[in-house]
C-alpha cells in the first residue's frame, strides 16, 4: 500500500494587550480600508454586466474505504463529464471533495496502489442540489502482489498537521478497561494516577470527544471513565483555538488537547459508572458518571464527593475519582508518586454536565456546566538561606493553612452554518469563583536579619466573570479564499478583603531582644475591575494550488481599575485609613497587530512546508495613580518576523522548526516612580525609564515512528533569549521603627538588562517487543536557565542546570500479569557569579514500581511503591521516604462490578520535599500528611454500545476529528 501525506504549515503569532494612539488608529483605519477593498473586489468579480452569469456549480464529496472499513489514504479520484475534467486525492480519512463541479451527470473512477481500480461508473444526480454526498466507495485489495512484499496496513502512529494520531486497535487492554489504561500502552504517553497526561514531555490540558469539548474539557474524568472499547483513534492535537481551526491561520501559542474519536460501530450507546468508598481517618469517596453518545449527540454527567490525602498515589480502580496527587515536577525530591503541591487533606466536591447536539440542519449547540468545591488543610515547613550583598540570613518557617475555594463555570456554544459560504459561532460564558483562606505563619530569621514573625492572615475573595465570543467566516467561490472576523469580550470584578494580625520580635547580632515588639493589626481591601476586548480579522488569498497569502489585523485592549485601601485597627477597635499603605490607580494596555504571511506547502503531496512573514506591533500603555497624583503614557512599536519550516519524509517521520518573537511592556507598577509600601517589609519603587522587553524563541521537534520495528523516538528543543529583560534590584535598607528599633527591609527597584536566556531539550525513545507485550521506554530532559539579578547594585548571574534521565519498561507478557518498574535520576545544580555561598547541588535517585496480578480470573492484587534517595539537601528536610500502596480486588458480573480493599502509605512515610532557587537564595519546603489509611470501595460499570447508522440508507462519513458529516 502506498501512503500520501498531508501537512499544513503553521504560522505562529503572539498576542499582547494595549491601547492605540492617534497614529495607531490611522494605521488600523488604513488597514481596514484595504481589507474592505479586497473584500469588495472579491465579491464583485464577474459581476460586470457584459460578462454572462456563471453556470451553477455544486460540491461533490465521498469516502473511499477498504474491505476493513478503514479510509484509503491518497487514493486518486477522477471525475469527468461533458463540462468537467477534475482529479483529486483522498485525505487521511479517505474523504475526497470536488468543488465547483459544473455538471450533475458525471463519471467517477478511483485508483490506489495495492487495490484494484474501480471501473468508470456513470452517475446522474439531482441538478438542483448544491452539495452531493455520495455513497461510500469500497476498494478491493490487489491479488497479484509479489510474495516478498508485506503490507502491514495503517501504521499505529501517524503524524498529521498539528496532530499525532494513534490507532487504538493496535493496543490490547483487558475487557472493560478505561481510556487511561489504553493510553498507558501507547508510546510517549505518561499517565498520572490523578488523570494527568504527559505526551512526549509536554502536558496535555483538555479533552475532546469526536472533535468537541467534553465535560468542559475535564481530562481526568474523560480518560478515567470512558471505556477503551469504543475508541477508534487517540489524537494529541496542537490546538490554536476555534478561529485557527476554521481558517487554518495560527496565532499565539498552541495548547495540547487530547481528542478521542469513537469507533463507527460503537458510536451509539449509554454507560453509567458509580462508586462509593469508606475508610479510616474519616476518609471517604463517592462518584457517579453517566454518558449518552449518539454520533454527534453527546450527553455527559459527572459528580464526586471525596475526603482524601494530597499526594498519595491512588491504589486500585478509583471509578473515576482520584485517591491523591499525580506526578511530581523536576524539583520534587520527595515521593515520586506525589504531586508537586503541598501535602494535607482535601475535601472536594465536583459536578459537571455536558450536552452537544444539532438543533436543526444548520444549528448546533454545545453546553458545558461545571461546579467545584475544594477545602484543603495543609501544614508545611521550610528552610531557606537568603543572601543579599553576600550577607546570609537563615530562615525557618512553618505554615498552617485552610483554604476553601468554590466556583461555577457555564459555557454555551452555538454554531450556525448559515449557508454553504457563511458560518457563525457565538459563545457566551459565565464564571464565578470565591475563596476563603485562613493562614498562620511562623518565621524565624537569624544572621544579617534577626527577627521573629508571627502573622495570621484571614482573607476572602470573590470573582465573577462574564464573557462572550463571536466568530464569523465567509468562504468565497474561489477555493481557499476566505475572510473571518472574531470579537472577544470579557469582564471580571475581583474583590478581596484581608485581615492581617502580626507580631514582630527584634534581636541584635548576639541574639538578645532589641527594643519593644512591633504589632500590626490591619484590614486590607482590594477591588480589581478588569476589562478585556479583542477584535481580529483574517483574510486568506490563494496564489497557487500550493501557496497563499494570509493577512491578519488585531486590536487588543486590557483595562484595569484598582483600589487598595489599608485600615489600621486601633486598640478600641476603631478603624483609620493609612494613606501610605493605600493605592488607587487605573491603567490600560492597548496593542495592535498587523501581520502578512506567505505560506507554501498546501498541496497534499508536498513534503516541504514553510511560512514567512512580518508582524507590526504598535502599543500604548497609559494610566494614572490617583492616590499619589501621578500619570503615565508610553508608546512602543516592534516588528516581529514570522518563520516556520516543516519537512515530512512520510506520515510517520517529520522535522519542524519555528521562530517566534514577542514584545512585552513592563507592568504599571514597575514604571511608577513612587514608593509603594503596601508591604512594609518589601517596599517597591518603579522606574519610568524601563524599556519593553523582546524575547526571541526557536522551537524544534523531530519525530519518527518505524512501523515495522515498532520503534518511536522524538526530540524537542527550545531556546529563548530576552533583550531588555526587566529584572529586580533588591537593596538592603535599614529603617527606624516608631519605637526606635532598627529594622532591615528589602527595597525592590527595576531595571533593564540583556543576557537572559533559557535552553531546554527532551527526548523520548519507545521500543515495543513481542506484539507489544513488552515496551522499553527511555526518556530524558535537560534545561539550562541563565538568570540575572541585582542586589545593592551588584549584578549576579545565576545558572540553574537540571538534568533528568528515566528508564521505565512496561511488562505485560500475559493477560493476568503486569509489572511496570522505572528508575529516574535527577541532578539539579545552581551557581552564582557573586553570591557563591548560595551555590547548590542535589541529586535524586527514584525507584518506582507498580503492577497487578490477576488470580483465579476474577481476583486481582495490585500495588505501587516508590523509594527515593536524596543527596545534597539538609537532613532536617529529607527523609528518603519509602511509600507503598496496595489493593485487593474481586471482580463481579463479568468484570462490570468490583469490590476493592485499599491500603495507602502502608509504612506511613509519605512526605514532600521541594527546592526552589530564587534570585536571592534557596528555599527547601517539606510538607507532611497523615497519609496512612485504609478504604473499602464498591464500583459498578454498566454500558451498551451499537453502531451509528447513515441517513437514508447512506454510508457513514466522518471528518478527521471523528465528527460525523
Amino acid at each position: 500500500m502506498t501512503y500520501f501525506y498531508t501537512v499544513t504549515a503553521l504560522r505562529l503569532q503572539q498576542t499582547h494587550r494595549v491601547r492605540y494612539s492617534g497614529a495607531l488608529k490611522r494605521t488600523l483605519l488604513l488597514f481596514g480600508f484595504l481589507f474592505c477593498s479586497v473584500y469588495g473586489f472579491a465579491q464583485n468579480q464577474g459581476k460586470d454586466q457584459n460578462i454572462p452569469a456563471p453556470l451553477p456549480t455544486r460540491e461533490i464529496s465521498g469516502i473511499v474505504k477498504d474491505s476493513t472499513d478503514l479510509g484509503v489514504i491518497g487514493a486518486t479520484v477522477t471525475l469527468t463529464s461533458a463540462k468537467d475534467t477534475l482529479k483529486t486525492s483522498t485525505n487521511s480519512d479517505g474523504i475526497f471533495v470536488f468543488k465547483n463541479v459544473k455538471s450533475a451527470t458525471y463519471t467517477l473512477m478511483v485508483q490506489s496502489i495495492g487495490y484494484m481500480a474501480t471501473k468508470p461508473v456513470r452517475y446522474k444526480q439531482n441538478d438542483a442540489i448544491p452539495r452531493i454526498v455520495m455513497d461510500p466507495i469500497t476498494l478491493k485489495e490487489e491479488k497479484n502482489q509479489l510474495n516478498e512484499v508485506v503490507i502491514n496496513g495503517t501504521p499505529s502512529i501517524t503524524y498529521k498537521t498539528d496532530t499525532v494520531e494513534y490507532k487504538a486497535s493496535d493496543y490490547i487492554v483487558r475487557k472493560n478497561a478505561t481510556v487511561d489504561e489504553l493510553l498507558k500502552k501507547m508510546e510517549g504517553m505518561e499517565v498520572g494516577t490523578d488523570g494527568t497526561l504527559i505526551h512526549q514531555g509536554q502536558a496535555v490540558t483538555k479533552a475532546k470527544l469526536n472533535g468537541k469539548e467534553y465535560l468542559g474539557g475535564d481530562l481526568a474524568n474523560a480518560i478515567k471513565n470512558l471505556p477503551a472499547e469504543i475508541v477508534d483513534k487517540i489524537q494529541v492535537v496542537d490546538d490554536y483555538g476555534d478561529q485557527a481551526a476554521r481558517t487554518g491561520v495560527k496565532d499565539g501559542d498552541a495548547e495540547k488537547i487530547l481528542n478521542i474519536t469513537t469507533r463507527t460501530d460503537k458510536s451509539v450507546g449509554n454507560m453509567v459508572n458509580a462508586n462509593v468508598a469508606a475508610g479510616s481517618n474519616k476518609r471517604f469517596e463517592s462518584g457517579v458518571f453517566g454518558t449518552r453518545i449518539n454520533g454527534n449527540q453527546i450527553i455527559g454527567l459527572n459528580g464526586s464527593f471525596n475526603n482524601t490525602i494530597n499526594g498519595v498515589a491512588s491504589s486500585g480502580d478509583n471509578g473515576g475519582t482520584s485517591g491523591g496527587g499525580g506526578r511530581g515536577g523536576n524539583n520534587n525530591t520527595g515521593n515520586a508518586g506525589s504531586s508537586g503541591g503541598s501535602g494535607g487533606t482535601t475535601q472536594v466536591g465536583n459536578g459537571s454536565l455536558s450536552y452537544r447536539d444539532k438543533l436543526s440542519k444548520k444549528v448546533a449547540v454545545n453546553l458545558n456546566y461545571g461546579f467545584n468545591s475544594n477545602d484543603v488543610n495543609s501544614l508545611t515547613e521550610s528552610s531557606a538561606d537568603m543572601y543579599l550583598a553576600n550577607k546570609l540570613t537563615h530562615q525557618e518557617s512553618k505554615r498552617m493553612s485552610d483554604n476553601l475555594t468554590q466556583g461555577h463555570n457555564l459555557r454555551l456554544e452555538l454554531e450556525a452554518e448559515l449557508d454553504s459560504s457563511n458560518f457563525l459561532r457565538i459563545i457566551p460564558t459565565i464564571r464565578t469563583n470565591s475563596s476563603t483562606s485562613n493562614r498562620l505563619d511562623s518565621v524565624t530569621q537569624r544572621g544579617d536579619i534577626n527577627r521573629d514573625e508571627f502573622v495570621r492572615n484571614l482573607s476572602k475573595n470573590t470573582r465573577p466573570q462574564l464573557g462572550a465570543s463571536v466568530f464569523y467566516q465567509h468562504i468565497f467561490k474561489k477555493p481557499r479564499r476566505n475572510i473571518s472576523m472574531q470579537v472577544d469580550l470579557n469582564s471580571n470584578n475581583q474583590e478581596t478583603e484581608q485581615v492581617q494580625d502580626g507580631k514582630y520580635l527584634f534581636y541584635d547580632s548576639l541574639g538578645r531582644r532589641s527594643g519593644p515588639d512591633s504589632l500590626v493589626n490591619r484590614i486590607i481591601a482590594r477591588k480589581n475591575l478588569q476589562s478585556n476586548y479583542r477584535g481580529s480579522m483574517t483574510y486568506v488569498e490563494p496564489l497557487t494550488l500550493n501557496t497563499q497569502l494570509e493577512f491578519n489585523a488585531q486590536l487588543n485592549y486590557n483595562g484595569y481599575d484598582n483600589v487598595a485601601t489599608t485600615r489600621n485597627i486601633g486598640d478600641n477597635g476603631a478603624l483609620s485609613v493609612i494613606d501610605s499603605l493605600s493605592n488607587i490607580y487605573d491603567y490600560s494596555f492597548t496593542q495592535g497587530r498587523i501581520a502578512m504571511n506567505y505560506r507554501y506547502g498546501l498541496d497534499r503531496m508536498s513534503k516541504v512546508r514553510f511560512s514567512v512573514g512580518l508582524t507590526a506591533v504598535p502599543a500604548v500603555l497609559s494610566g494614572t495613580k490617583q492616590s499619589l497624583g501621578t500619570s503615565t503614557h508610553r508608546n512602543s512599536f516592534n516588528l516581529i518576523p514570522i518563520a516556520r519550516f516543516e519537512y515530512m519524509w512520510s506520515r510517520q517521520h517529520k522535522i519542524q522548526v519555528n521562530y517566534a518573537g514577542s514584545a512585552v511592556e513592563p507592568s504599571f507598577d514597575q514604571i511608577q516612580p513612587v514608593r509603594d509600601v503596601t508591604n512594609p517589609q518589601n517596599p517597591v519603587i518603579g522606574n519610568p525609564d524601563l524599556l519593553a522587553s523582546f524575547t526571541h524563541s526557536i522551537n524544534a521537534s523531530y519525530n519518527n515512528y518505524i512501523a515495522n520495528s515498532r520503534l518511536n523516538y522524538s526530540l524537542n528543543m527550545n531556546a529563548s533569549t530576552t533583550e531588555n529583560a526587566v529584572i529586580r534590584d533588591i537593596q538592603r535598607v535599614t529603617v527606624l521603627l516608631p519605637s526606635g528599633v532598627e529594622n532591615k527591609i528589602n527595597e525592590t527597584r527595576f531595571l533593564n538588562t540583556n543576557g537572559v536566556y533559557r535552553l531546554n531539550a527532551n527526548y523520548s525513545i519507545n521500543k515495543q517487543l513481542n506484539d507489544r507485550k513488552y515496551n522499553l521506554a527511555l526518556s530524558g530532559s535537560v534545561s539550562y536557565d541563565h538568570r540575572i539579578s541585582m542586589t545593592n547594585g551588584v549584578k549576579n548571574n545565576t545558572n540553574v542546570l537540571v538534568m533528568m534521565e528515566r528508564f521505565g519498561p512496561r511488562i505485560n507478557p500475559t493477560e493476568w500479569f503486569e509489572i511496570n518498574p522505572n528508575v529516574s535520576y535527577t541532578n539539579t545544580r545552581s551557581t552564582n557569579s557573586t553570591m557563591t555561598a548560595a551555590n547548590s547541588e542535589y541529586n535524586t535517585l527514584a525507584l518506582n514500581v507498580d503492577g497487578r496480578v490477576y488470580l483465579w480470573e476474577t481476583y486481582l492484587f495490585g500495588y505501587n511503591a516508590s523509594k527515593n534517595f536524596v543527596r545534597g539537601l539538609s537532613t532536617n528536610v529529607t527523609a528518603n521516604p519509602f511509600v507503598v500502596n496496595m489493593y485487593v480486588e474481586k471482580e463481579l458480573f463479568d468484570r462490570r462490578g468490583k469490590v476493592t480493599i485499599q491500603a495507602f502509605d502502608v509504612l506511613n512515610q509519605n512526605n514532600f520535599v521541594n527546592r526552589e532557587v530564587t534570585d536571592t537564595g534557596i528555599i527547601d519546603t517539606k510538607s507532611n500528611a497523615l497519609s496512612r489509611y485504609f478504604m473499602v470501595r464498591l464500583t459498578m460499570r454498566l454500558q451498551k454500545w451499537t453502531g451509528a447508522q447513515g441517513k437514508g440508507g447512506r454510508g457513514i462519513m466522518r471528518r478527521g476529528d471523528g465528527s460525523f458529516m
